[in-house]
């Protein structure tokens, strides 16, 4: 679903329109570059009254670009917010010249009209300083459209939920209609024996895809027992089924011990499968955590991992994070390279073993609160070190402070134990997306 996305340029003709004009001209040509079907005037709107009239034209709105291409009074701000309930950007222009003459546009004045009026009136708004050339102009607009699609792809987002949360491990349910009501999301729901029974009953002709895909992508299947290799593509095919069915981008799906004793394999690999293939999917039926990876992915355009945070490894000042193999091949580190094993505790495979590559992420945490909903975000460099235990792993260092700092907070602030590494920094875009959903944003 495309965002409904209006720039509303406002004037006075008592100003320099000459100058007014040339930033209203470059303002176009940038938001056009970044948003698809801008909605716009043809001219910028020197009067409520002209303002009213283009607003009448308008509908649904997601989000209003307000610039202050001169100074406005606060009359242009209120026509807007008592006809729209949506977020506002307030962009206010650079002076063209400081020189001791005359004051050309004075657009920050008129953002400071618009912002005591949106403060007053309760409304969410954001503001942004500078010409429309400006590099970190450009950028800003980017992480706040990536923030904004991100809350239009949260409505959209079905996920899927395998089994239940296994004994312990409660924290990974969410109630469906607060995920409901603050993201816009919907839950579709299978027990595990289900896709167990489908993936059974393939003939081999179903899953034969599945199961050379798994071998061209990993090294190490040879040592593993054909049948192990047979359940686990008859598995990823019913899942691969399961989630095109149901239109799942996100799968929060229970593991242990259901997958071990009553099927034989593990769910691990079929759940890295599903991570590289544009389903963020999660273990232990953790649905914040599917969600986390689903936004993470969304905003990176690539596969995030899932894990515990389990020790904190002083020769590198790095907090490693584990799981027992569901990570995603694509995130394998390339000296290793996506290797198949067997699950470090039950000793049936297949499962992913391999340490991740290095590069910048972002640590983070869509979780529950005694109020609600609320989300964790910590910058940080995955680090190139090896696999630190059986499974997959990735030892982070925070950008700021040491990791026993990060850990002592992150235990006394509450959260749950399972995080999501994306690549990438998208600390700004997760930053805005918590104030358009209006959901309390935590930083480390």
């Amino acid at each position: 679903m495309k965002s409904k996305i209006v720039f509303i340029p406002l004037a006075r003709t008592t100003f320099s329109m000459s100058d007014a004009t040339e930033n209203f001209n470059k303002s176009c040509k940038m938001l056009e570059g970044l948003v698809e079907n801008l909605q716009r005037p043809q001219d910028m709107l020197t009067s409520p009254e002209m303002l009213s009239d283009y607003l009448a034209t308008l509908t649904c709105l997601d989000l209003v670009i307000y610039q202050c291409t001169t100074f406005i009074g606060g009359d242009f701000i209120t026509e807007i917010t008592r006809r729209f309930n949506c977020p506002v950007i307030v962009w206010s222009l650079r002076e063209p010249s400081i020189d001791g003459g005359r004051l050309k546009l004075n657009s920050l004045t008129g953002a400071f009209s618009a912002g005591n009026s949106l403060y007053m009136q309760g409304r969410g708004y954001r503001f942004i300083f500078g010409s429309p050339d400006e590099p970190a102009v450009v950028r800003t607009f980017k992480q706040t459209l990536a923030a904004l699609e991100i809350t239009g792809k949260l409505r959209e987002l079905v996920v899927g939920v395998v089994g239940s949360q296994p004994a312990g491990f409660g924290f990974g349910d969410m109630d469906e209609a607060l995920l409901s009501g603050k993201l816009g999301v919907r839950i579709t729901r299978v027990e595990a024996a289900s896709l167990m029974k489908t993936a059974a009953a393939y003939p081999p002709e179903a899953f034969a895809a599945s199961l050379t895909e798994l071998k061209e992508r990993t090294k190490g299947w040879e040592t593993l027992p054909a049948e192990n290799m047979e359940k686990h593509a008859r598995l990823r095919t019913a899942y691969r089924e399961f989630a095109a069915t149901n239109g799942i981008k996100a799968l929060a799906s229970r593991c242990w011990p259901d997958f071990f004793t009553e099927y034989g394999v593990p769910v691990c690999s079929v759940l890295s499968f599903l991570n590289d293939c544009g389903v963020a999917a999660s273990c232990e039926t953790d649905m914040g955590g599917a969600i986390s990876m689903f936004i993470g992915s969304a905003l990176t355009g690539g596969a995030t991992y899932f894990g515990d945070p389990v020790a904190i490894d002083e020769n590198c000042n790095g907090i490693v994070f584990w799981h027992c193999g569901a990570g995603a091949t694509s995130l394998a580190r390339k000296a290793e390279g996506a290797r198949l094993g067997v699950h470090p505790n039950r000793k049936i495979g297949p499962t992913m073993e391999f340490g991740l590559r290095s590069g910048a992420v972002t640590v983070l945490r869509l979780g529950k609160s005694r109020e609600g909903l609320r989300l964790m975000a910590m910058k940080a460099e995955a680090l190139d070190e090896p696999q630190k235990f059986f499974g997959t792993s990735v030892t982070v260092k925070p950008a700021t402070g040491t990791p026993q700092e990060k850990v002592t907070a992150l235990v006394g602030d509450g959260w749950e134990p399972h995080f999501v590494v994306a690549y990438g920094d998208i600390m700004e875009e997760l930053r805005l997306m918590c104030g358009f959903l209006d959901i309390p944003f935590i930083e480390y």
